[in-house]
């Protein structure tokens, strides 16, 4: 549930309102001047309260409802209490995630951690370095030589920037977190502990062992970026590690040197890219993929939750498994192993 300690509303919205601003069908005009303050699941409600429903075993949820107002898809538009403002939208759960966003901005977009405005007394901010009026630089925050911090970013306390770094306008580098070799865009969340370029995983063998090989690419985080707590971004080895415009990253992800990503991607939690992968627009990747080094996945395609992928994807398709294959021919295989496995114990049975 919402606390008020941690989340407090920007304002309160009326039905009527949130239906102009989400483009839903208000199903009865006279509900419109019923005020919402809060968000709550359906199986929860409350006075207050906006929920959404959506998929058709939930729809039993509307019954035994207690909310200021509901939205759902066309279907359901019936099913919800008289004493409850029904929204329609056909597709309720983005239409409540930009409420969301309207009610409770700070939920939406990390913001400082203390109070302070400007640059803080306590933070390390080498005398070369460019921020731009409008920045928070929080205590315990080092900033080195020649790096640029856009107006409305936030740098959170023991953050650390390195040398010559450039970070853009709207964005947030979290707690702990560390920035170096890397031009990062406009309106990027870095969250609390990831690490953005360091030196990738590159060894030659050696006549006493492993030897490095310099790293000396960059990273290049473009517009919308968001990265997961605890993340890994290696900067490339000789050419750029890059991160395209509106991808999301989620925690304890590893990006090798080299790897790079196109626009609108999504990759889950635990999953590792080798060095030199290459995924195109709109991929994505389930929790604990794990992706072979030089491996391509083209645009749009799907690989599910604990698949480890050696080969390249075409565009548009869905892969599942370990090795991953097509995902049809990956069930078709289950299903026959099953059968198989059945038939043997039947065997023994008899």
């Amino acid at each position: 549930m919402t606390d008020p300690v941690f989340f407090v509303p920007s304002r309160r919205y009326t039905v009527g309102e949130v239906a102009n601003l989400t483009g839903a069908v208000l199903a009865d005009s006279g509900h419109s001047h019923i005020v919402i303050e809060t968000l709550a699941p359906a199986s929860e409600g409350g006075e207050g309260a906006l929920v959404f429903v959506e998929g058709k075993r939930n729809f039993a949820l509307m019954q035994a409802l207690k909310a200021a107002a509901i939205i759902c898809p066309p279907e359901a538009a019936g099913m919800a209490p008289a004493d409850v403002a029904v929204l329609v939208h056909s597709r309720p759960q983005q239409a409540f995630a930009l409420v969301g966003r309207l009610l409770f901005p700070v939920a939406a977009t990390p913001g400082p951690m203390t109070s302070e405005t400007g640059v803080s007394p306590g933070a390390h901010v080498d005398p070369t370095a460019h921020i731009e009026e409008g920045a928070i630089i929080e205590a315990g925050a080092v900033i080195g030589p020649r790096v640029g911090i856009g107006r409305g970013t936030v740098v959170a306390p023991n953050a650390t920037i390195g040398q010559s770094c450039q970070i853009g306008r709207d964005g947030y580098i979290g707690p702990n977190a560390s920035v170096q070799y890397a031009l990062v865009g406009n309106r990027v969340i870095v969250h609390g502990g990831a690490k953005i370029g360091q030196d990738g995983f590159g060894f030659v063998p050696g006549a006493k062992g492993p030897e490095r090989m310099p790293q000396i690419g960059r990273v290049v985080i473009q517009d919308d970026v968001e990265i997961g707590a605890n993340s890994t971004v290696d900067r490339g080895a000789m050419s750029d590690t890059v991160i395209g415009e509106g991808t999301k990253i989620d925690n304890l992800v590893q990006i090798g040197h080299n790897v790079r990503i196109g626009r609108g991607c999504i990759i889950a939690g635990h999953c590792g890219l080798s060095g030199s992968v290459t995924l195109g627009d709109f991929v994505m990747l389930g929790g604990r993929v794990g992706v072979a080094d030089h491996v391509s996945i083209g645009t749009g395609a799907q690989v599910a939750a604990s698949s480890g992928l050696m080969h390249d994807i075409p565009s548009g398709e869905r892969w599942a498994g370990l090795p991953a294959q097509p995902t049809r021919e990956f069930f078709r295989e289950l299903s026959l192993i099953r059968s198989l496995a059945k038939s043997k114990k039947g065997d023994k049975n008899g």
